[in-house]
């Protein structure tokens, strides 16, 4: 384990893009999101939740797949560029991590995406914990451990300082190559004395008692069947919101954009929540706002976890709680159907 005080962290990010780039928390705008770091950036390590979710890191709000060109009726396809350097996104927490973990399952699997895989081979994420949770965090109640977020290297900042310690072999490459600021520490006392103290905030949040009883495949037609949706969709925009901040929400849609030189296919984030969505020739599936709301969180909270191993695709951010301009958020979702659970008993 290791430490470098808070003054270092501009020496820091110099080190790291001498053979990286950086991503990481920045103020502009009125507003902390991830972006690549520069000498002038506004750092905001201290900022808890970005406004979006540092998951375009490696699944981008738009990229290009590949080009189409004719030229003397020849036909050529180029693909779009992967990412070929290495990064790092320094001061994910531990909820948007999972939503990586998240995104691992869907684009992972065989067959894998090329784009993201690349980028996910490139990557190295350095984890920051949680000093003060926010009342709209929940993370807890999927199992995640804001005080020990599992990434490559994982930081702690107790007082002045940040105590640094790497899990992985990408975590041990990034610590050599900036190991001439860091300080050896041994004592990892406060480090867990700091984890304990998160710990027991988490423990005290207003959702901490959330329960998923009923959440999971076996209570499939149970949950889709319910006439409590139609109850609670009303009040929803269908504005998107709350997919576009989610860190584990992963629809995109495919377009073609025709250049001046041929056509360029591209994706880009897109949400189960608008009527256009997976909208064919034939139609749609779902044709009503009823069943779109449905769907949405009937895969966060049912389908995902059927198919990966108890893994839901909520992460418990928050950030859908703070966002949904009508509040209407997963939480409300969980807590109506255990209210109808519990009338019914």
């Amino acid at each position: 384990m290791y430490r470098i005080h808070s003054k270092q962290t501009a020496a820091l990010f110099q080190k790291i893009t001498e053979e990286r780039e950086l991503y990481l928390p920045v103020k502009a705008g009125g507003q902390v999101n991830f972006a690549a770091w520069t000498p002038d950036a506004e750092v905001s390590l201290e900022t808890l939740k970005t406004v979006k979710s540092p998951k375009d890191a490696f699944f981008p709000q738009f990229e290009s797949l590949y080009t189409c060109r004719t030229q003397e009726g020849k036909l050529t396809i180029e693909a779009g560029k992967r990412k070929d350097r290495p990064f790092v996104v320094f001061g994910m927490k531990a909820c948007d991590l999972k939503g990586i973990q998240v995104l691992d399952q869907v684009f992972l699997k065989e067959p894998a995406d090329s784009c993201y895989a690349a980028r996910r081979e490139k990557g190295t994420i350095v984890a920051l914990a949680c000093a003060a949770p926010e009342t709209s965090c929940f993370c807890s109640v999927f199992g995640i451990d804001p005080a020990a977020p599992a990434a490559d290297v994982c930081l702690w900042k107790i007082g002045e300082e940040f105590y640094w310690k790497s899990y992985t072999e990408k975590g041990a490459a990034l610590t050599k190559s900036v190991e001439p600021l860091l300080e050896a520490a041994e004592d990892s006392a406060a480090v867990e004395k700091e984890q304990a103290r998160i710990r027991s905030m988490v423990k005290k949040l207003p959702y901490a008692s959330l329960s998923l009883e009923g959440w999971d495949g076996a209570h499939m037609n149970e949950k889709f069947e319910s006439p409590l949706w139609e109850q609670l969709y009303r009040p929803c925009l269908a504005c998107g919101t709350c997919t576009f901040v989610c860190p584990a929400c992963q629809c995109y849609d495919i377009r073609d954009y025709k250049t001046a030189d041929g056509v360029q296919r591209y994706r880009c984030w897109d949400s189960c929540m608008y009527s256009d969505f997976t909208l064919m020739a034939a139609g749609n599936n779902r044709t009503t706002q009823m069943q779109r709301f449905r769907q949405r969180f009937m895969h966060k909270l049912v389908y995902f976890p059927a198919n990966n191993d108890g893994m839901y695709s909520c992460t418990g951010c928050g950030r859908c709680v703070e966002k949904c301009p009508v509040s209407l958020n997963i939480v409300k979702v969980i807590k109506a159907f255990a209210k109808e659970g519990a009338a019914n008993e």
